[in-house]
């Protein structure tokens, strides 16, 4: 009987059992703390610390299934998903490892075990990968490797593999070792005859894939390249799921499977469409199911779509999706998020985070599908605009510039525009797309490349000793530092036995303060937890590192920042009193000056509603309420207690409580003794930062009283500006009244003058080639007048090429306006033309195909912009 997927997953975790495995929860895909990385890629990121000694293991061998995502850097998967049987975004990677205990003989034994006796894979369809040696690093053959695959597989179907394929490094430096890879020929057995499957190991070939690769950790590279035997041993497996999956129900592609085919029959369902009729339909559907997880795990996380960073990536995997199904499929209405229940179904079991957020996974989706469903007619036809354009002209490339117009305008990734292009036989100017990106960069690049040296190592320590919830003092050993460079600055990481200091995490702010020996002090600029780590930015390196040192916190700067992160516990208690217990942290910022709580609330908090949280915060803060701390408590009995846990966070076994009356949560940052100590809280402002996501901004202690001091001082400015007015607010509502009547005079004499210039535009009309051109500069006061003008006449004038040119305070202005007709069958496009035009008054603009604005410096350069654009109509 063929096993199903969660058959699949649960016979390895429980085989791993049986070999005294620790079965661990997934991380999150949505890397923190770690500057290097976005997301999870591989299994084994999770632990990366104990791999650099940062961290002890608390297992020495564990198993598990991770969520991982490859979208970018070497892992880019995006173009072949969907396109061929086994890419993919967001995949599974079964893994187990051993940190010092086993090494090659269990690993290899194990796999051959769990896979042939176990799951019952032909010896004969098997292959094994050792590593060839390498001259360059002066390593042999892995001699150990290769015999212990020939106790289970003949020499023949024992491979050699190259560096490339067979030795794994986590980075240009730091743990490293030979890895032994398992592929599975998944031939018909005519094709196996013709070709052995030794031929095709690692060559691309659909059918003969790898599913597990061992690592066997056992260098530590250099800054200088060279290799040095690690003291301690380890392993470190990684087998993909989906591939398993694929292998064991005897399908030829992943998407073959009951991973995918339940989510592919529901887009066929909503679609009307087949699966497997129509290939290019076929592709939709599986790129749209493959994406659709890479999404959902993402939002699960933490992870929103937005325009920076990781959540850009997300857009751009959403953005994808939706033009697959609104080319192939049909889809003019939001689907995506309509396909979220059965994921849920599917694999919520095994990742319950699905089943708890999946109202706010829905809810994100379907607002990115409407924003970029209302913008993606426009950019295709757009596009298709400049692809006709291009066929006609007979090249094979489009503008790089337009492309990045696209990208800019209407949110179209370059990877999307590319692949539309690809898709009729077009590429994109890379060169242009990229000069056009950089100067964008440049315009808001706020921070250069960071240049990294090599630790300096003065004591081996298993972690570093955090004093700063008891003391802000300390006498402290630096126990590793490093110089880093950063634009024209220098600046040094160091690493303490023990500090006083809080490292930023968890939304809370690094502390500041200074460390002092011999009398000398050092500044501490900021405090960073990087791959759990404590890392202080120190500008200078003492003298002496090797000295004790007295660490002293900023006092001041912390009891702020403590003021504020107590106060973000206090409002999540009155957000889920008064607006309801759906409520649930999505991110924090809390520093000295402010706090910012994000949450999930499907709608705008109302006044009053404010109003109560703000009163409710203020009552909570009266009742000034002791800090109950619990320290490394079972994480079970934290949540029995009914701690708050935050989705997307990977605890510990053992946890941090922190308690002020009934408000109860995990926590690991700084907070005040009593409550009675934050003083006021005042909200300063509520907003939506996306779909299902609100964000309040609150200030506490001394910010508070000076903005309530600073707002008593401009109501009495204001009453004196009303000659004291009693009723100062009557007295605004009259004043605003007086001018918005005033306002209207004003519209009204400007739409009199318009028209009488619109009379006497219309008498200056010239036929061109059946054109009518009207180019012409107008005196009107404001860039709307100008507007209204131009639609105006557009209505009233047929196949219209429409230029007016203006002086609007005091700077130039350029509007084009051309009928549809002439877009159409002329293509004429009044966003380019624009473009041109506006050089000659030392300006620039864009629009749309049919109306186009453009600004300049250079008033006397009207005139010639107006020519300019006019002779495109000859």
């Amino acid at each position: 009987m063929e096993m199903n997927s969660k058959a699949i997953r649960k016979a390895f975790l429980d085989f791993f059992i049986s070999k005294q495995h620790t079965i661990v929860d997934s991380a999150p895909m949505v890397v923190k703390n770690d500057p290097t990385l976005m997301f999870t890629n591989a299994g084994m990121n999770q632990f990366k610390d104990i791999f650099l000694g940062n961290q002890p293991a608390k297992s020495v061998r564990i198993a598990d299934t991770q969520k991982c995502l490859r979208v970018s850097g070497k892992h880019n998967d995006l173009e072949e998903v969907g396109h061929d049987t086994y890419h993919h975004t967001m995949f599974e990677m079964l893994g187990n490892w051993s940190f010092g205990d086993y090494f090659k003989q269990e690993a290899i034994d194990w796999a051959w075990e769990f896979l042939h006796d176990q799951m019952g894979i032909p010896a004969e369809r098997m292959y094994a990968t050792v590593f060839e040696g390498s001259k360059d690093d002066n390593l042999a053959l892995d001699e150990e490797a290769k015999s212990l695959w020939l106790k289970h597989l003949p020499a023949e179907r024992v491979l050699h593999g190259n560096k490339k394929d067979n030795f794994w490094e986590m980075g240009d430096t730091g743990p490293c070792g030979p890895c032994s890879e398992i592929h599975v020929d998944l031939r018909d057995d005519a094709d196996r005859a013709k070709i052995p499957g030794s031929q095709l190991v690692n060559k691309d070939n659909p059918l003969v894939i790898e599913i597990w690769n061992l690592v066997f950790i056992q260098f530590n590279r250099k800054a200088d390249g060279s290799l040095e035997e690690l003291p301690a041993k380890h392993v470190d497996t990684g087998m993909g799921f989906e591939r398993l999956c694929m292998v064991l129900q005897g399908k030829k592609s992943n998407y073959d499977t009951d991973v995918f085919q339940t989510i592919i029959a529901e887009i066929a369902r909503l679609s009307g469409k087949k699966y497997g009729e129509n290939e290019k339909e076929s592709i939709a559907m599986r790129v749209i199911a493959d994406h659709l997880r890479a999404i959902s795990f993402a939002i699960a996380d933490g992870q929103l779509p937005s325009n920076n960073k990781a959540g850009y990536v997300i857009r751009r995997i959403l953005r994808r999706a939706v033009r697959y199904g609104y080319t192939f499929l049909g889809f003019r209405e939001p689907f995506m998020c309509n396909l979220v229940d059965e994921l849920k179904n599917n694999m919520g079991d095994a990742f319950p985070e699905l089943k708890a957020q999946q109202v706010l996974i829905e809810k994100v989706i379907h607002e990115e599908e409407e924003s970029f469903l209302r913008t993606l007619e426009t950019g295709i036809r757009l596009l298709e605009d400049e692809m006709t354009q291009a066929k006609s002209a007979g090249e094979t490339e489009v503008s790089g510039k337009n492309a990045f117009e696209l990208y800019d305008t209407f949110g179209f990734p370059l990877d999307l525009t590319e692949l539309i292009l690809r898709e009729n036989g077009l590429t994109v100017n890379r060169a242009e797309f990229d000069a056009e990106m950089e100067k964008q960069k440049n315009r808001s690049r706020n921070a250069a490349a960071q240049e990294t040296g090599d630790w300096v190592e003065l004591k081996k320590i298993d972690e570093v000793e955090f004093l700063g919830y008891a003391t802000l003092e300390a006498n402290v050993h630096i126990t590793r530092y490093r110089k880093v460079k950063q634009k024209d600055k220098e600046f040094y990481q160091l690493v303490f036995d023990r500090t006083p200091f809080y490292g930023e995490s968890g939304g809370q702010v690094g502390d500041t303060g200074f460390i002092e020996a011999h009398g000398v002090k050092t500044s501490i600029l900021d405090t960073l937890k990087e791959n759990n780590l404590t890392v202080h930015i120190a500008k200078d390196l003492p003298a002496d590192p090797s000295a004790t040192f007295r660490a002293v916190v900023n006092h001041h700067k912390r009891t702020l920042t403590a003021n504020n992160h107590t106060a973000t516990h206090l409002l999540d208690q009155a957000l889920r009193e008064i607006l309801g217990t759906h409520v649930e942290q999505k991110g924090s910022l809390v520093n000295a000056n402010h706090l910012r709580f994000d949450f999930s609330h499907f709608q705008k908090v109302s006044k009053e509603e404010l109003e109560k949280i703000q009163n409710r915060v203020n009552e909570l803060i009266r009742q000034n309420y002791a800090q109950e701390e619990k320290n490394h408590i079972p994480f079970a009995e934290a949540q029995a207690m009914g701690a708050i846990a935050l989705f997307g966070e990977k605890y510990d076994d053992t946890v941090r409580v922190i308690k002020f009356g009934d408000s109860i949560e995990l926590c690991g940052g700084t907070h005040v003794p009593a409550t009675g100590q934050i003083g006021q809280f005042i909200i300063t402002s509520e907003s939506a930062i996306s779909a299902g996501i609100r964000r309040i901004e609150a200030i506490t202690a001394d910010r508070a009283e000076e903005f309530i001091s600073k707002n008593l001082e401009e109501l009495y400015e204001a009453r004196v500006l009303f000659n004291n007015t009693k009723d100062l607010k009557k007295s605004v509502e009259d004043l605003m009244a007086e001018n918005a009547r005033l306002q209207k005079q004003l519209e009204a004499y400007e739409k009199q003058a318009a028209a009488g210039v619109k009379d006497e535009l219309k008498k200056k009309v010239q036929t061109v080639n059946g054109i009518n051109v009207i180019a012409e500069k107008v005196a009107l006061d404001s860039a709307q007048s100008v507007k209204d003008l131009a639609f105006q006449l557009k209505g009233e004038i047929e196949n219209l090429f429409l230029v007016l040119g203006a002086e609007i305070d005091g700077k130039p202005s350029l509007s084009i306006m051309i009928s549809d007709s002439l877009v159409k069958e002329k293509g004429l496009n009044a966003g380019q033309i624009i473009r041109e035009a506006a050089k000659e008054m030392k300006g620039g603009g864009g629009g749309q195909p049919f109306y186009a604005t453009a600004g300049g410096k250079d008033l006397n350069g009207i005139q010639a912009a107006i020519d300019k654009a006019r002779s495109f109509a000859d």
